[in-house]
């Protein structure tokens, strides 16, 4: 039987199962999805100058997906929640996250008063830190494109909480194996950790400290993964570690947005230490009931390196409902020395080479 067909009958197994459950023990089960769509035309995708156009694979304006989330009323509110989440590639269809049935989203857990704890397959600290200064977010054209690991910050083998009060978050995750995949998507790691006789392979901690009001909003985050054996990205050993620690911000002029921050990362890989700084500054401004313009511009500073990259991306949306929407955006990415950051995420580029585009798409979320 086919891989495609096994997850089908998986999937229609699950939410039978789960109607089933909200039957009997008054769960209470929402199914839930996007699909996005969308056309890209990129230049100086190799080393010869050469274009393409394509459908894009990873994302449009918002990666495609289907989920499953629900929770129990415990009484004293308390409540048993979880989330199922899968992801998929429009273009063919296939499942994303490497295969996963769940690769986005795989948890159960506890919420109450007192924040919500979850245990499973989670999105870190890393993933929500960006969520509301990064006007673009998961975009075909983003600073998700400079840093491949932003939007698919998850966790497995994690413990993490996360709580609310009167305008303060805290949060942090604790992974015993960040990732077992090594075809996981662009920032698989091939790293299962959980190795007898080594506490620090694979494991990953985040954390998160936050203000928001209604006007403005503030949050810091740390991000420290260890490597193992056989891991990706030259972190061969439980010594190498991928480090990442970030400010961002945001503040509303009346329905204007403006968020901005900075990444700053350290890679002690098996090739040596590479420190990196990105710096984001984007703005989200309605022109017209349904109509927003979304612009960004970015650049990553290696360290002692002429190795730098800039980036500007500007997005047109106009939403006919609150579910269904149409966008178009341009972007550049401006590479230097021998850096080779293609403008679309997951794309190609030649070292060294500007990379201009263009891309079109829809979206509906159900």
């Amino acid at each position: 039987m086919k891989a495609a067909n096994k997850a089908a009958m998986l999937a229609a197994a699950l939410a039978a199962g789960l109607w089933s459950a909200a039957a009997g023990a008054q769960t209470q089960v929402t199914v839930y999805g996007i699909v996005d769509a969308a056309v890209a035309r990129t230049d100086n995708v190799d080393a010869a100058g050469n274009s393409v156009t394509k459908v894009s694979s990873l994302s449009g304006s918002l990666p495609s997906r289907i989920g499953f989330r629900g929770s129990e009323d415990l009484g004293g509110g308390t409540s048993v929640i979880f989330a199922l989440e899968s992801g998929f590639n429009p273009d063919t269809g296939v499942s994303g996250q490497g295969g996963r049935l769940f690769g986005r989203q795989a948890w159960v857990g506890l919420k109450g008063k007192w924040g919500t704890l979850q245990v499973g397959r989670i999105l870190n600290m890393t993933f929500l830190a960006t969520a509301k200064s990064d006007v673009l977010g998961p975009n075909l054209f983003s600073i998700n494109s400079i840093d491949l690991y932003l939007p698919n910050a998850r966790s497995d083998n994690a413990v993490g909480y996360l709580g609310s009060f009167s305008g303060v978050t805290v949060g942090a995750t604790y992974s015993l194996g960040r990732d077992a995949s090594a075809a996981g998507g662009p920032s698989a790691t091939n790293c299962g950790g959980e190795v007898a006789g080594n506490a620090r392979a694979c494991r990953q901690v985040t954390a998160l400290l936050g203000y928001d009001t209604a006007a403005y909003g503030i949050n810091a985050t740390y991000d420290k993964l260890h490597g193992n054996t056989g891991a990706a990205g030259g972190l061969s050993s439980s010594d190498r570690f991928d480090r990442r620690i970030t400010v961002n911000g945001y503040v509303m002029l009346g329905a204007t947005k403006l968020g901005a921050g900075v990444i700053d990362r350290t890679l002690d890989a098996a090739t040596g230490v590479v420190d990196s700084d990105l710096y984001y500054l984007g703005l989200s401004h309605p022109l017209a009931a349904g109509l927003t313009l979304d612009a960004q511009v970015a650049r990553k500073d290696v360290k002692h390196s002429r190795d730098d990259t800039k980036m500007f991306v500007a997005r047109l949306t106009y939403a006919f409902s609150k579910r269904s929407a149409v966008y178009g955006a341009v972007g550049r990415m401006d590479n230097h020395g021998a850096a080779a950051v293609a403008l679309d995420a997951g794309g190609t580029v030649g070292a060294g080479r500007a990379q201009n585009g263009i891309m079109a798409g829809l979206r509906h979320m159900f």
